[in-house]
């Protein structure tokens, strides 16, 4: 690449937008698939824009086209332009000068359903011009810090691309089914757990440290394994065995029984991280506000009272 200094006026504002699209997405297909152009388009785009900055933003990864540590910090400065972009969309065609922008959210698929869509779509009531992208995943965040804008995780989540704090502590605690329970005898102590399957996430697949917890419960074995919260919930209210759940799930549901609720209480903590470039986007800032001020409001369901 040239080391002469870029000339402002060769540098394409549109151009810089391809650019952010592949910051949010974290794949050229993927920033194509946003834009809806396709992945050659996007590439002539970056290529025209590391000809006028004189710098390589691109670096073929592992699984295909990444953004430089260059490209990330060009994407984190320029993120500004999609807001008044944004602005500047809404001025043109008479709407109100209310916020606006695309903000993506990836979140746990069981607190996502039950805290982070109501969160969401009373935000959207608000403020019509956000548009909300909400990917359910449990997997540990990529440490580009890149395909979403916020992410709300189990544990910490340390990187330096992004901004992270503390969310709401949470419980997981064992449920059965009142049929299980009466075909089977009394559970009375934590030695007793171990002649029963265990209804829990799959042990090969268990991508996150705090979760594996089936070690602890005196011996138990995963009988019915699943990566999906909700499948687990529903073996559990099938009498598959003795599930290990969300208390926020498990404590309002009249179809299941607590079982050891004073000596099986897990304590874990939701985490809520920001990309840095996503800071200045009033969009983002104000959906990161209201999940906070969601699960302040709602804090006795992530900790409920043991029936």
């Amino acid at each position: 690449m040239s080391s002469q200094a870029p000339d402002p006026l060769d540098v394409s504002t549109d151009d810089l937008r391809y650019l952010l699209a592949v910051a949010r997405s974290g794949r050229l297909v993927s920033a194509a698939t946003l834009l809806g152009v396709d992945h050659t388009t996007v590439r002539r785009r970056l290529d025209r824009l590391e000809s006028a900055l004189g710098v390589r933003l691109l670096d073929r990864g592992a699984d295909g086209w990444e953004l430089t540590a260059i490209g990330r910090d060009v994407a984190a400065r320029a993120a500004p332009l999609e807001h008044v972009v944004e602005q500047v969309l809404g001025a043109a065609s008479g709407g109100s000068d209310g916020v606006r922008g695309t903000v993506r959210i990836v979140a746990p698929e069981g607190f996502a359903t039950t805290f982070v869509t109501p969160c969401l779509v009373r935000v959207q009531a608000q403020h019509p011009g956000i548009a909300i992208e909400l990917v359910t995943s449990t997997s540990p965040l990529s440490l580009r810090g890149s395909g979403y804008d916020i992410a709300v995780t189990i544990g910490s989540a340390a990187s330096s691309r992004l901004t992270a704090e503390p969310l709401a502590p949470y419980a997981l605690r064992l449920y059965a089914a009142p049929s299980y329970l009466a075909a089977h005898p009394p559970i009375e102590s934590l030695a007793d757990l171990e002649r029963h399957p265990l209804i829990f996430y799959v042990d090969a697949l268990l991508t996150v440290r705090d979760l594996d917890l089936a070690p602890v419960l005196s011996g138990m074995r995963v009988g019915f394994g699943s990566t999906n919260v909700f499948a687990q919930l529903e073996a559990t209210r099938q009498g598959a065995g003795i599930g290990l759940l969300h208390a926020f799930m498990g404590e309002p549901d009249d179809r299941l029984v607590g079982v050891l609720p004073k000596e099986v209480d897990f304590r874990l903590q939701f985490s809520l991280s920001v990309r840095r470039d996503s800071l200045s986007v009033d969009a983002v800032r104000l959906v990161r506000d209201a999940l906070k001020q969601e699960v302040r409001s709602r804090a006795k369901e992530l900790l409920p009272p043991v029936r």
